[in-house]
């Protein structure tokens, strides 16, 4: 189910599709913004207009330790460690500054393989 609504062909409609292109995804809404969750299992993405305003059009990414700052020192401009995700290595992603949609569909990839992987250690301990 979609709680928000964002114009075709637009920076948030086109990462909002690369997160539901990943198997068996959930979207909902959490804290005023659109949320994506492995089925059965945590968050690993969601979708930032402007939230508290911060200026950002963002995706915030889940991703393993050591991934935030890597991208952050690659490019500041586009990378930058979100408030309250931040310090459990997510990583903000200024969809309106990205080039290489190719590269954001493979963080999108890799934050759900990092959260589902986690979620299944869960399940089987």
């Amino acid at each position: 189910m979609r709680y928000m609504e964002f114009e075709p062909g637009s920076i948030f409609t086109r990462a909002r599709n690369l997160c539901l292109s990943q198997a068996e995804v959930m979207e909902k809404l959490s804290h005023g913004s659109p949320a994506f969750f492995v089925q059965k299992g945590g968050q690993f993405a969601a979708l930032w207009d402007n939230h508290h305003n911060d200026g950002n059009q963002a995706a915030l990414l889940a991703q393993p330790a050591g991934v935030q700052e890597a991208l952050i020192s690659m490019d500041p401009d586009i990378f930058y460690r979100p408030p309250y995700f931040g310090p459990s290595g997510w990583i903000g992603v200024r969809l309106d500054r990205v080039n290489d949609w190719d590269f954001i569909e493979d963080l999108v990839g890799k934050a759900y393989q990092f959260v589902e992987a986690k979620k299944r250690r869960i399940r089987s301990s």
